[in-house]
């Protein structure tokens, strides 16, 4: 049973059910109980009108004789004389106990009240299930209109739990309603105070799901955009293999495709590497890691592109860094610091990575002797896909976004400088997880 509703209906009804069998039973109990005091009153006051009464005449005795009177009088002298007896019941005790009093005779039950005065004994009987049946009678009566107003009690639950749960139906049947491409809010004005806390975190989850699918689709539309460029251009330089006569031409022609090769490869592997840190990704994996080994690794992995262009690299981390994240992706940014740095230095120049541990935080920084960025450019190059190309460098533009997007799922900050070199610094500053010896 999972619905919220057939539960409801199905608690309320059974405890109106309780309710009614409990109220009905003690209703029941109370009204067999006062009509038997009802009846010994009775009894009490048929004695006692009797017993201050001197001779019964013929037409009294008559009428106390009804055959149809439950009753059964009779009456004593003191010396135990029955002077007198609505009819006659030899099975009655000829002596009678005074008071209330119930007696066994021949396997049925009587009620009896008996009061003496001075000449006489005056006794009143009255089968007990004759009580026991007008008692009952009267019970039942009492408990019927109880029993009657149950049902109606239920279908007036029935219909105030429909009519409560209706804001739910409303909101799920909105969301039932919904296709893939309606993320607009829902409405929550009007829903009770239960149910506007769902709605508001609905709303926020579609609020997160749009942005995510919208940086999603500005993510595609850039990348088709930037892939067209070097497809375009491998087409061009397979035309001119096609066409080449000379070997010199076609020589050309394979550089040129190899070149083109090169570039969409990078282009690739970078589009991938933002995919996997885009808002809406996966969360990265947290451990403690040592951000001095996976900067000697990713510095090492870059060393042979900045030998062929005459780019040495200097990296000062005298220390363990512990930082809290994923070790894969912090591998992205400090590999694509550096393969910036290398890029955008001129030949013969240096690059010098550090990393230093103060104040509870890990600084990574990173320092070429290229043309730098201005500073009213600084904010921009995070951007997806904005170039500065000086100096012949072609890049994707996309160097700059991963690392600040592998920053931001870190909690980290990045920051552009004025390197003492001459060219950029780039700082990142991350949380430390707290400084250990090298295991």
């Amino acid at each position: 049973m999972t619905s919220i509703r057939v539960r409801l209906l199905a608690s309320l009804l059974g405890l109106l059910a309780l309710a009614a069998l409990l109220m009905g039973a003690v209703t029941y109990g109370n009204v067999l109980g006062e009509t038997e005091a009802i009846f010994d009153y009775q009894l009490q006051q048929m004695a006692l009108s009797l017993r201050d009464q001197g001779e019964i005449s013929a037409a009294q005795a008559d009428s106390i004789a009804d055959a149809q009177l439950d009753f059964v009088v009779q009456i004593w002298t003191v010396d135990g004389r029955s002077i007198y007896a609505t009819r006659p019941h030899p099975a009655l005790p000829a002596r009678a106990l005074l008071g209330l009093a119930t007696l066994q005779v021949e396997g049925r039950a009587w009620r009896t009240y008996s009061v003496a005065t001075r000449d006489r004994v005056i006794q009143v009987a009255q089968p007990v299930e004759i009580r026991q049946r007008l008692a009952a009678r009267a019970a039942w009566r009492s408990v019927l209109p109880l029993l009657l107003m149950a049902p109606m009690a239920a279908l007036v639950i029935w219909w105030l739990t429909a009519r409560n749960l209706a804001p739910l139906a409303r909101l799920a049947g909105e969301l039932r309603s919904r296709d893939a491409q309606s993320l607009a809010p829902l409405a929550s004005g009007g829903l009770p105070d239960e149910l506007a806390p769902l709605a508001l975190s609905l709303n926020a989850l579609l609020e997160r799901l749009r942005l995510s699918l919208d940086a999603q689709r500005d993510f595609v539309a850039d990348a088709a955009h930037e892939l067209r460029s070097p497809l375009t251009a491998l087409k061009i330089q397979l035309e001119l293999l096609r066409r080449a006569d000379a070997a010199a031409e076609r020589e050309a022609a394979r550089e040129g495709i190899a070149a083109g090769i090169e570039r969409a490869s990078r282009l690739v592997e970078q589009l991938l590497a933002l995919a996997r840190t885009e808002p809406g990704a996966a969360a990265p994996t947290r451990e403690r890691v040592d951000l001095a080994e996976i900067a000697r690794r990713m510095v090492a992995e870059t060393v042979p592109f900045a030998a062929a262009r005459g780019i040495e690299f200097e990296l000062s981390a005298p220390e363990p860094a512990f930082v809290s994240g994923d070790p894969v992706a912090l591998g992205l940014l400090v590999r694509n610091l550096a393969d910036n740095a290398a890029r955008y230095s001129p030949p013969g120049s240096r690059v010098e990575v550090g990393l230093a541990v103060a104040a509870g935080s890990v600084l990574l920084s990173v320092d070429d002797a290229g043309p730098g960025i201005p500073e009213a450019e600084r904010q921009r190059v995070f951007d997806r896909f904005y170039r500065r190309a000086e100096g012949g460098e072609a890049g994707s533009g996309l160097g700059l976004a991963i690392v600040q997007s592998v920053a931001r799922a870190h909690g980290a900050e990045v920051s552009l400088e004025r390197s003492a070199r001459g060219g950029l610094r780039a700082v990142v500053r991350f949380a430390s997880a707290g400084a250990a010896a090298a295991a």
